[in-house]
């Protein structure tokens, strides 16, 4: 298998997008399932394993929560 590129992308969602993603997310982690998604043309595969955090940035102008699925690759 060849290695995969790094990659760092952002991509905005409607507001109900946004919203069926996160049901869709949680639904498949109270179900113990991975999680499927597509970003940008690539589809991940988001295994059980996977860990869960919640960031918080603030700067003086700007204030950010990030919700995050790490998991290390096999």
């Amino acid at each position: 298998m060849s290695p995969k590129q790094e990659r760092d992308i952002e991509k905005g969602y409607s507001k109900a997008d946004f919203v069926a993603k996160l049901r869709r997310l949680a639904d498949a982690i109270e179900q113990g399932k991975r999680f499927e998604i597509q970003i940008a043309g690539e589809r991940i595969y988001i295994p059980v394993r996977a860990e869960f955090t919640v960031e918080h940035e603030r700067s003086d102008d700007e204030e950010e929560i990030e919700f995050q699925i790490k998991w290390k690759r096999n």
